[in-house]
């Protein structure tokens, strides 16, 4: 009798949450370039304060709010020049009576403020600019308006305090995120591991390159190996003939290297089911899932390592993937669920009534169109943008009905 899709999926489920659980974590530095789209395995505290010092938020004078109360139109105040506070330069004092040219993120000299913006001066421009050590300033500025205090100046800590959470454990790394951490000071970041996982192919009839009579390109490892890696994964290929006990060595040699096995194809109800007769004897699980396409589904566990049988048509084996190992994949990477969206259906659709039938469809001018529904269709499969799941009982949806429509992410 077959089981139910959430049947198996509770089934696949309980036998990755371990694996999950224990992957452990890794600490790479905020420049790595494979620090993009990694979890977070801890929580990540500022260690700066951001910005990490009073600055200017102009180019403009620095300068005392209560020598510009009085200053206006008619009653111009000027005020000669100090030194220049240039972005990188360290700290300079404001001297009363003065004002000092201030650029954009420089330190605010101490005793100013409030920051003028240079085109709100009568000058509109910077005159002569003299930073300290470069001998004496000259000149001044005319201001016709006040500057309350605060004015333009970016206090320090006022994005971030230092010790504040900069990001959760298992929140997923962005640039944005990444922007964060590095400005808050954090160099190296502790992330969760990858999971590793081995796609290994089955058949006599596959070859890596163009066809030749009886054989076909083996099209799975890489569609499988890039959905994989897609979700984060670490992932390799391997490609077996057809012989059971060298595929069960072989898988048995291989599942001290990796996290995950993936089988493809050998599990159905053929004469050479080289997976189903590699692993039964070694403790695996085959059996019939009410779905189509996808319905042959097989699992078993080699010195703890969990081994995932999919079917070996190409549509069969990418949504199995989507289906059974894709929830998991999605939460190690922080990674959130698909939303249903509701279309109307653009033509009549028919199913098998006692199958769980997921069909891959194209979004079209509002509405969506079911395409076919052959599991060895993967050019079909590379058009569709999106799938639609028709339950257990439903033999037909007239055109018009509207239905809930997952968009493809693999």
């Amino acid at each position: 009798m077959a089981c139910t899709l959430d049947e198996h999926r509770a089934e696949i489920a309980a036998l990755l949450d371990p694996v999950i659980a224990a992957l452990g974590s890794e600490t790479l530095p905020v420049e790595a370039a494979d620090l993009p789209g990694r979890v977070a395995a801890a929580q990540l505290p500022a260690l700066l304060p951001i910005p990490a010092f009073t600055n200017s938020q102009m180019d403009g004078y620095a300068a005392r709010s209560a020598e510009l109360s009085g200053a206006s139109g008619e009653h111009p105040v000027s005020l000669p020049l100090g030194f220049t506070a240039a972005a990188g330069d360290r700290q300079i004092e404001l001297l009363p009576g003065t004002v000092s040219p201030v650029m954009t993120g420089a330190v605010i000299p101490a005793g100013a403020d409030t920051v003028v913006p240079v085109e709100a001066t009568s000058d509109g421009v910077f005159g002569q600019l003299v930073r300290a050590g470069e001998g004496g300033p000259t000149g001044s500025a005319t201001f016709t308006a006040p500057s309350e205090p605060g004015r333009f100046i970016r206090p320090v800590g006022q994005d971030l305090q230092a010790g504040a959470l900069v990001a959760e454990a298992g929140a997923r790394l962005t640039p944005t995120l990444i922007g964060a951490l590095a400005a808050s000071g954090v160099r190296e970041v502790a992330v969760r591991r990858k999971l590793r996982v081995l796609v290994c192919t089955t058949g006599n009839e596959l070859m890596g390159g163009t066809s030749q009579a009886g054989r076909i390109p083996d099209s799975n490892s890489p569609m499988l190996a890039a959905a994989l890696r897609g979700y984060g994964a670490q992932v390799d290929t391997l490609r077996l003939p057809d012989d059971a006990q060298a595929l069960g060595l072989a898988l048995e040699a291989q599942s001290r290297q990796v996290d995950l096995i993936l089988t493809v194809g050998g599990i159905s109800a053929g004469a050479y089911e080289v997976v189903r007769e590699a692993l039964a004897p070694r403790g695996g699980s085959f059996h019939h899932v009410a779905l189509q396409p996808g319905g042959p589904q097989g699992f078993a566990q080699l010195d703890g390592t969990p081994v995932l049988c999919f079917p070996g048509n190409p549509v069969s084996a990418l949504l199995s993937l989507e289906l059974f190992l894709a929830p998991a994949l999605r939460q190690l990477a922080a990674v959130p669920a698909p939303v249903p969206e509701p279309y109307e259906l653009a033509a009549e659709v028919h199913s098998p009534a006692g199958k769980h039938q997921v069909r891959r469809a194209l979004l079209e001018q509002g509405k969506v169109r079911v395409l076919d529904p052959g599991s060895h269709l993967v050019h079909d499969l590379a058009r569709a943008d999106a799938l639609v799941h028709i339950p257990v009982g439903v033999e037909q949806l007239p055109a018009g009905t509207t239905i809930d429509v997952w968009r493809m992410n693999v």
